[in-house]
């Protein structure tokens, strides 16, 4: 979480900047064009000075001509003229009237323009700059505005994230010294997680042995399963343990279901079978001690024994075999 909010924090700063970044450059933009708009506007004006003197000329031009055009009618009419001289003064009157619309007509287009650019429209081949830094000032100010969004984005994210780093850093302080402590009774065997180590949920942190729940694993012949059934009695010789009873038998076991006890199952040759056997009471007659003062005596674990069913005469294989190997090491 500490490093999404510092990736949160660094995207912030990055959009903080960027964002202003982009308001100083629409600022920049902004003093451009409308230094560039104050000149324009300044150009257009004196440009339409001119155009009206010119149409004012023109006008005059046109009216000095028709006056001309007035008095050879005149003359033509009293016979004074021929039409031969009245046609030329016709043709340059009718040119120079022309010339007043047009000259009115490029006035007309220059104030249009003048007043488009008042109100920040850029028409006409003299404005196209102006209207490309325009086009790149409403670029700019659009990702400027993206980025105050995603500014506003990035902070409701950090102070979430913050939100949840404070609940769990007093989570973690009310955790800090917290005790582990067993559902059950039993004596701890093995410790698996030292002092400063971290540890993760499912991790184990040690073992316990409960020796109220002590069984006897003994080996025997498949042929001999049907002796063993459950239920059958026991005899059990090479501890303080004297009787039992066969609770279940089991062909095999796993390294997973090994996990569970304190000692793995010995392992089982071809063609044999596991008798699970629940001892009745220790050999003093009493019951089993608190696990938690037991000794190694009281509680033992992994010792070897001989189980041998009642009113039998053949102990179990595994032991047999035990014995066997003993002696012939011996021997050797």
């Amino acid at each position: 979480m500490q490093e999404k909010a510092s990736d949160a924090r660094q995207k912030l700063d990055a959009t903080r900047a960027k964002h202003e970044s982009d308001f100083n450059y629409v600022s920049s933009l902004d003093g451009e064009i409308a230094d560039q708009t104050s000149q324009l506007k300044g150009q257009l004006q004196s440009r339409i000075e001119e155009l009206r003197a010119r149409v004012a000329q023109s006008n005059a031009a046109s009216g000095e001509k028709k006056a001309l055009v007035d008095r050879q009618t005149n003359m033509v009419t009293r016979n004074a003229a021929s039409n031969d001289m009245l046609r030329p003064t016709t043709q340059q009157y009718a040119a120079t009237i022309h010339g007043a619309d047009a000259e009115a007509a490029k006035l007309n287009q220059k104030m249009a323009q003048l007043n488009a650019l008042s109100r920040g429209i850029y028409v006409g081949e003299e404005l196209v700059a102006l209207n490309n830094l325009a086009q790149k000032r409403r670029d700019i100010d659009l990702d400027a505005t993206r980025m105050k969004i995603e500014q506003k984005q990035q902070a409701a994210v950090l102070a979430d994230l913050e939100h949840l780093i404070d609940a769990e850093t007093r989570r973690l302080a009310t955790l800090a010294d917290a005790d582990v402590v067993a559902r059950g009774q039993g004596k701890v065997s093995s410790v698996g997680a030292a002092m400063g180590r971290h540890v993760s949920a499912g991790d184990t942190i040690s073992s316990v042995i409960d020796c109220d729940k002590r069984f006897v694993v003994a080996i025997f012949s498949y042929r001999q399963g049907q002796s063993m059934m459950p239920g059958t009695r026991v005899r059990i010789d090479g501890s303080s343990l004297r009787s039992g009873v066969v609770t279940a038998v089991v062909p095999k076991t796993s390294d997973k279901a090994d996990e569970r006890f304190a000692v793995p199952f010995p392992q089982t040759e071809r063609r044999e079978l596991y008798a699970i056997i629940t001892p009745d009471q220790a050999g003093d007659g009493g019951p089993v001690q608190q696990t938690g003062t037991a000794d190694a005596s009281a509680c033992p674990v992994g010792q070897w024994v001989t189980v041998t069913r009642e009113n039998g005469v053949v102990p179990s294989m595994s032991v047999t075999w035990h014995r066997l190997g003993h002696y012939v090491a011996s021997w050797i």
